[in-house]
């Protein structure tokens, strides 16, 4: 039988210093994290037989290392700053470093004129309490992490905040750059958006070390597509490979809606991520799409639900995963159909191509069908470099590291596609090659 582990007295005593600097902060707020932190205290490590961490591995998820008391701002400031431009344009942009605003770029005056809200969680306590207290962690975190969710909900400190009011369409993304640079420290970056009826809006999020020391990043992303509403989401990871990091992810699609979440993972050393896809309204499409590159002993935990509950809706769900060395990836993803959810129609795919004898590639993908008129299917694949294909770079001149990199951009390719910001995806590719270089 697995041991509770509970909060440790550092922790704790963090803890209770972030509470007593929370005096001001709306009552709901500290109520809530102070339910959150015994919650986490209260919940057990990951165990042997626990399900959703089959083939994880559970060593170094302790946390006492890790510093979660609050930190002076970084003094490359206005180098990380500079740092976070990774798209073409923009309607906002917030900056962070270990957990505090170094630059906050509004929403032009005529966005905020038709109600547009882009804020900080710092300022949105104060501004509009109400809308985060109704939105703040609602959706339900049952993918396995729930103790790493209860750890966010309790240190979170700071985020990102956009409301998108009916029929108010917007083109350039709104930018949202957390890094982490403390030694040992820990992060808690939370993505909040909520776009209310025929609204459209884009995100770009991105995870990033300021330097190469040890960290903890633990994340929660949100998104909330009202009725006819499109959001389109980018989140781009690079920790360096000393970093323990989870991230949560989750959406809710209403009636004839449209969401599509990208994602490009390349760093952490540990990195655990969780995707739900709540498609709710009739109509409704979502998209869940994923690369990651992953070398040396780094491992990548991919965890990804889609759950169908209302009818006449669709999904597509495509994972892909190269390797190198001693890296490790789990894809374990669930297509759940509720009996109501007649004609649906959903995918799921995961592919995996191996560049090393000693790279170790896991995919469970599954069904759930209640209803008897649906159209789903599931695939997964894992693979190395054909002879062939490195035969005919070879025979061209070009040697077989280069041959290796050059299958791996155009096995990416079709994920890299989707992210819209054309700086954004060129972007994703040079830190692509950057990791090749490493």
């Amino acid at each position: 039988m697995e041991a509770k582990q509970g909060a440790n007295e550092s922790i704790r005593f963090e803890f209770q210093n972030h509470i007593d600097q929370l005096n001001t902060a709306p009552e709901w707020w500290q109520t809530f994290k102070s339910q959150s932190f015994e919650s986490y205290s209260n919940a057990p490590l990951p165990g042997r037989s626990d399900e959703n961490w089959r083939f994880a591995n559970r060593k170094g998820l302790s946390l006492d290392t890790f510093d979660f008391g609050p930190k002076n701002l970084p003094a490359t400031t206005d180098s990380l700053v500079e740092q976070s431009d990774l798209t073409s344009a923009q309607s906002g942009r917030l900056v962070f470093a270990d957990n505090q605003t170094l630059a906050y770029n509004q929403a032009s005056q005529e966005l905020q004129d038709k109600g547009v809200i882009w804020s900080s969680l710092q300022d949105a306590l104060v501004h509009h309490s109400d809308l985060l207290k109704d939105y703040f962690m609602k959706q339900d975190i049952d993918l396995g992490s729930e103790k790493f969710a209860h750890l966010h909900s309790a240190f979170v400190a700071n985020g990102a905040l956009l409301y998108i009011p009916k029929g108010v369409e917007i083109e350039a993304p709104f930018c949202c750059y957390n890094w982490v640079d403390a030694q040992d420290g820990a992060i808690f970056p939370h993505m909040l958006v909520i776009a209310e009826e025929f609204s459209k809006v884009s995100i770009a999020e991105a995870h990033l070390s300021a330097g190469n020391e040890p960290a903890l990043s633990c994340g929660v992303t949100h998104l909330f597509a009202g009725v006819g509403a499109k959001i389109d989401y980018t989140l781009i990871q690079n920790f360096n490979e000393q970093t323990l990091g989870f991230q949560i992810n989750s959406n809710i699609a209403g009636k004839d809606s449209e969401v599509k979440m990208n994602s490009v993972n390349i760093g952490c050393h540990h990195y655990r991520s969780e995707t739900h896809g709540q498609i709710k309204g009739s109509g409704a499409h979502v998209d869940m799409r994923s690369l990651a590159l992953v070398d040396a002993d780094q491992e990548i935990d991919q965890r990804t639900l889609q759950t169908h509950s209302a009818p006449h809706t669709t999904s597509n769900l495509l994972f892909k995963n190269a390797l190198m060395q001693n890296a490790k990836t789990i894809f374990s993803g669930l297509i759940k159909v509720d009996e109501c959810a007649q004609l649906t129609d959903a995918y799921q795919t995961n592919r995996n191509l191996l560049l090393s004898n000693t790279a170790e590639a896991n995919s469970l993908p599954g069904l759930e069908i209640e209803a008897n008129d649906v159209k789903c299917s599931h695939g997964a694949t894992t693979s190395e470099i054909q002879d062939e294909e490195i035969f005919y770079m070879l025979a061209r001149g070009i040697p077989k590291e280069a041959a290796q990199e050059l299958i791996v951009y155009g096995f990416f390719e079709e994920i890299l596609d989707c992210i819209k910001d054309g700086k954004l995806a060129e972007t994703a590719r040079i830190i692509i090659r950057e990791k090749f270089k490493a």
